[in-house]
């Protein structure tokens, strides 16, 4: 620990926010630069304590302490070199991970607890300045060849480990570019998609190579994955999305979350002037108050939205942590995102505790209201609450409830064919063993599609574990870093 009373010396402090009539005229990051010497005050603030509780908050296992005493000597080649050790994209985690390592971050039992994603960001997005990350393309190749299917942080992490193992990796994805909901499901205000590119620039160089609009199971069959490769890793993530079937739920105008966003991200690709399905002008509700929610509400203020209301079924949560969640488990709290910051300062609302019973449409089968109550609960199931229904403007809905597991599409139904039995797991995801391999021989899991709707720090572990489960697979043995257990679980 470089300094010993750096805790007690800086309080915590984050980057400013760009003003929002400035971030929302445009679909930039909205966060302004951090000066080096407050990030270094920042990295001071680390105890590095005896038993570091952020190791365990963090499914990755990045050694936070180490990097964060590297940043405040000002030896940042080092930094990054710790950083790559366990993670293969800290530029997607230190933007986009809700942070349990922080949590679990012991300063945090009584005081505010250290800025690691920022720490972390910092790190990668100045290595990528610096020219220090390079391509490691493998010194031997196996000869041994590897399909990922699915391009989404865990795809991606397996594919770079097996790559850099000396397999020949083949990455399917359904979408015309690389990146699953990296690309098309996170908006630009929030990852601009130069981070992904760079990244997939060094993966190129490497030797992996992508293959975009192929739908695997339809365009490529499962028979034909498991002739041509050795092995198959399955990440095509937990895509299935919940529904909300009341009545009025067919009327024009009422989307899911992920067909609301992709077209938003495309406008910035180039492909459409003008997203098929737009914001503008309109009355806008958002139902569902997570990460995808919040997404959703700061697209439809960039694209010019006349009201924004966002509805979650939950209560409010509290700013603090309960007693029901204590250290160093991640609480459930009140957070104020960039996007709610928006939403507020556009005179939108956050309704909590309520149910929609029914989308109200016009003559020509568009919504254009939406009927709610408010409900008490969750304990025992949620209750209206009778005399407090009342209608709210819609016309545009954007459906943001989360995702129940794997799309159960052609390439899982022959999988499950092949496997009998056992295929899927009492959760409705791929079964796998401790190796990551499901009931097919050399098919294997990782993320989303076998854990269920998680975290990118997950999906990134999980990616890397399964890769090492590929490896020993195919080689025998594996120097790759040992799996995860598939049956632990994270402290959120």
């Amino acid at each position: 620990m470089a300094d010993p009373k750096g805790f007690l010396t800086h309080g915590r402090e984050l980057p400013a926010r760009r003003p929002v009539d400035v971030r929302i005229a445009d679909w930039r990051e909205v966060y302004q630069d951090f000066p080096r010497e407050k990030l270094a005050a920042q990295a001071s603030r680390c105890m590095d304590c005896g038993i570091p509780f952020c190791h365990n908050g963090c499914p990755l296992g990045n050694l936070i302490p180490e990097w964060n005493d590297l940043v405040h000597r000002d030896d940042w080649r080092e930094a990054i070199e710790r950083l790559h050790a366990t993670n293969n994209f800290p530029e997607f985690t230190g933007r986009l991970c809700p942070a349990p390592c922080e949590a679990a971050c012991v300063l945090g039992v009584n005081s505010d607890p250290v800025t690691i994603k920022r720490v972390e960001v910092e790190i990668i997005d100045r290595a990528f300045a610096e020219g220090w990350v390079t391509p490691r393309p493998p010194a031997v190749r196996t000869g041994r060849k590897v399909a990922v299917v699915g391009s989404g942080p865990a795809g991606l992490a397996a594919a770079q480990q097996l790559t850099r193992a000396g397999h020949d990796v083949v990455v399917f994805e359904r979408a015309d570019r690389i990146g699953g909901l990296l690309r098309y499901g996170i908006p630009e205000f929030k990852m601009e998609k130069r981070v992904v590119d760079r990244r997939l620039e060094q993966m190129r160089a490497e030797g992996t190579e992508f293959r975009t609009g192929v739908n695997a199971g339809v365009d490529v069959t499962a028979a034909q994955l498991r002739e041509e490769f050795d092995a198959v890793v399955l990440a095509g993530g937990a895509t299935q999305w919940r529904d909300l079937p009341v009545a009025g739920r067919e009327l024009k105008g009422v989307h899911q979350a992920m067909e609301y966003l992709p077209p938003a991200n495309k406008v910035q690709e180039g492909d459409y002037a003008v997203p098929p399905v737009t914001a503008e002008g309109k009355h806008v509700v958002v139902i569902g108050g997570g990460d995808t929610g919040a997404d959703c509400i700061g697209t439809a203020i960039r694209q010019g939205a006349a009201s924004v209301t966002q509805l979650e079924i939950m209560p409010q949560p509290p700013a603090s942590r309960p007693a029901g969640q204590p250290w160093p488990t991640f609480p459930i709290l009140f957070k104020m995102e960039s996007a709610h910051e928006e939403l507020a300062d556009k005179g939108g609302q956050r309704v909590y505790a309520v149910s929609t019973t029914e989308f109200v449409g016009d003559a020509d089968g568009n919504v254009k209201a939406l009927r709610l109550v408010e409900v008490e609960g969750p304990q025992g199931g949620f209750k209206p609450i009778p005399g407090t229904e009342r209608e709210i403007p819609a016309e545009l809905v954007t459906l943001a409830m989360g995702f129940l597991g794997p799309e159960k599409g052609p390439l899982l139904r022959d999988l499950a064919e092949i496997a009998g039995d056992g295929f899927y797991d009492a959760r409705g995801n791929v079964a796998r063993d401790k190796t990551y391999m499901s009931k097919v021989d050399g098919v294997f899991v990782a993320g989303d599609m076998g854990r269920g709707q998680s975290l990118i720090v997950w999906a990134i572990a999980e990616g890397r574990a399964a890769a090492s489960g590929v490896d020993r697979y195919l080689s025998g043995d594996t120097a790759l870093p040992y799996p995860i257990p598939p049956t632990a679980r994270p402290l959120v």
